[in-house]
């Protein structure tokens, strides 16, 4: 299938972007009350895919992420309920403990989302492309080609390199790994603003988002995301879903690390240093 990429054109002002909504409808309320407070517009707002995932609340996250008015591209859970597959693609190891409990949230977000979600999902572009600070920028979830690709900050630079080739772009914005980080060759970056919905392995029941400015060249900041992440456990255990994952919210810390590889394992439980 080709992939759907739309162009935004030239943007200005301040801009948030984020992944990972993941379900967590307490964390939206938040992002939306930091981009209100910073005064950025809906229209400024770019997530990386997977509004939906692992927490308890799929349809109210879904209706809110629409009400509100941000861009978004298609993460791999959005494809996978758009074709009414049976697994979150999320490219986990057959048999591992992230691939069991997918089985369980995956099923759950299916059944509690509404026939007019897979419209909307079908409304996402793959790639969203702006330009921005006199630099092109793509939006990508894992990479250009592979939607459920873990890139991360050790990630050897020639798969992020393909990427920027394949949009034309001097700047990547992704997401899917889960981890915030910035990682630059000479005059191209790429950047994955985090996730909202989960914590990312670090300690803090906050999570990740990043905003850029323009007023003085392209400036970006890693910001965390303070929410209600009582309420949001409580959501989940109200539907039985992994416990595990609930514990995460509360923790700070990921069950398990079967996707990292020995660098981004080495971070566990350390306050991140991309924060303000």
């Amino acid at each position: 299938m080709d992939k759907k990429i739309i162009d935004l054109g030239k943007k200005s002002g301040k801009m948030l972007f984020f992944g990972g909504v993941y379900s967590n409808l307490q964390a939206l309320f938040s992002l939306i009350e930091i981009a209100k407070e910073k005064g950025i517009p809906p229209e400024n707002c770019i997530c990386t895919g997977d509004i939906i995932g692992y927490c308890g609340q799929p349809q109210k996250t879904l209706d809110r992420f629409k009400s509100w008015g941000a861009h978004s591209i298609l993460g791999n859970v959005e494809i996978q309920l758009r074709d009414e597959e049976e697994d979150c693609g999320c490219d986990f190891t057959t048999g591992s403990r992230c691939d069991g409990f997918s089985e369980i949230w995956f099923a759950f977000a299916k059944a509690n989302l509404n026939t007019h979600s897979r419209d909307f999902f079908k409304s996402l572009p793959d790639h969203i492309l702006l330009e921005y600070a006199g630099k092109k920028i793509g939006i990508v979830h894992g990479s250009c080609d592979q939607v459920s690709q873990f890139v991360f900050k050790s990630t050897d630079w020639k798969e992020k390199q393909a990427s920027l080739d394949a949009l034309n772009a001097e700047v990547i914005i992704a997401g899917h790994c889960g981890l915030p980080f910035v990682d630059q060759q000479k005059e191209q970056l790429w950047l994955n603003p985090g996730v909202i919905g989960m914590p990312a392995n670090d300690g803090q029941t906050s999570t990740w988002a990043m905003i850029t400015d323009d007023a003085n060249g392209f400036e970006y900041e890693h910001i965390a995301v303070s929410y209600d992440y009582l309420t949001a456990i409580e959501e989940m255990k109200k539907h039985g879903l992994p416990q595990e994952y609930a514990k995460t919210l509360e923790t700070g810390i990921w069950d398990n690390m079967e996707i990292l590889p020995e660098e981004e394992k080495l971070l566990k439980g350390k306050k991140l240093l991309v924060e303000w």
